[in-house]
């Protein structure tokens, strides 16, 4: 490849000198190069006319190829470094919108400082968003609520579980209970979470115990819900690691009780960078809650 270049610059400039320069070697190196070159070609490359060059026809006949080597070359150098600059890139974390941030970042804060000059990039969305993204290729991990169906698809690893709450705003009538029952909040003014994967089985619960709830507020934003019950508009469902706004009531709920699973996602048999692994193990190690 040096000598093809040599050739390539020898053309350029003709002048083996100015040539030589732009190669960043020395001329006796550069004449030398082309000569070896020429040798195994079986035929001369340049006619030599004191310090002027040309090109020999054998040359002109060839220039076409060795620039097509040269291209091929630098592409495969191009792969090459971008091979190595995707070793690089921060671990993509696709985060369930529902999931409590709070327990998540004092985990996110530990991987950072025991694996120093790792990047991790972190973006939150649907389970539908998260498993689309997986699919794709373009999230390494996600976690979110595990499922069958999710189990399924995709390789699943269990972190915690956590149990649904009923959030109250303050001196809520409800509020001095340890825990509230499906039917002590028929007919209660309430907020309904639209984002929550686990609203439609609440739901079901609901009716199938014929318990009344309308809705005063919609929303599909975390801090808009909480927000709207310490405003006193109404009552939530929500998961008890999800409850970050200080000041509100939170009592569990039963009759039923309603949990979810909280796990790691992500596809079976690709490939994961060092990187990723090491987050991977980073999350079987951690004490999480519950």
């Amino acid at each position: 490849m040096a000598q093809i270049r040599y050739v390539l610059a020898a053309t350029k400039h003709l002048n083996f000198t100015r040539a030589a320069t732009e190669c960043n070697v020395t001329q006796p190196a550069l004449t030398k190069g082309i000569k070896a070159l020429e040798e195994e070609l079986g035929a001369t490359l340049f006619h030599r006319e004191g310090r002027r060059i040309l090109l020999s026809e054998f040359g002109r006949s060839m220039l076409p190829h060795l620039q097509h080597i040269s291209d091929e070359a630098d592409t495969a150098r191009m792969i090459a470094q971008n091979f190595r600059l995707l070793e690089k890139v921060p671990i993509r974390l696709g985060v369930m919108s529902t999931i409590g941030h709070l327990r998540l970042a004092r985990f996110l804060a530990r991987f950072e400082a025991t694996h120093k000059g790792l990047e991790l990039s972190v973006s939150e969305g649907s389970v539908k968003d998260l498993t689309d993204q997986l699919n794709d290729g373009d999230l390494d991990i996600a976690i979110m609520t595990r499922s069958e169906s999710l189990a399924d698809t995709f390789r699943t690893y269990l972190l915690y579980s956590e149990r649904y709450v009923v959030v109250f705003p303050p001196e809520h009538r409800l509020g001095k209970l340890n825990a509230v029952t499906l039917r002590e909040l028929s007919g209660e003014p309430y907020v309904d979470r639209l984002a929550c994967e686990m609203r439609e089985m609440v739901m079901a619960a609901c009716a199938e115990s014929e318990v009344m709830l309308y809705a005063r507020f919609r929303s599909e934003r975390e801090d808009w819900v909480q927000a709207m019950v310490l405003a006193g508009i109404g009552f939530a469902f929500m998961p008890e690691y999800s409850v970050t706004l200080p000041g509100l009531i939170q009592r569990p709920l039963i009759e039923p009780a309603v949990e979810r699973e909280i796990c790691t996602v992500t596809v079976p048999g690709r490939r994961h960078s060092p990187a990723t692994d090491a987050f991977l193990r980073a999350t079987r190690g951690f004490t999480w809650p519950g």
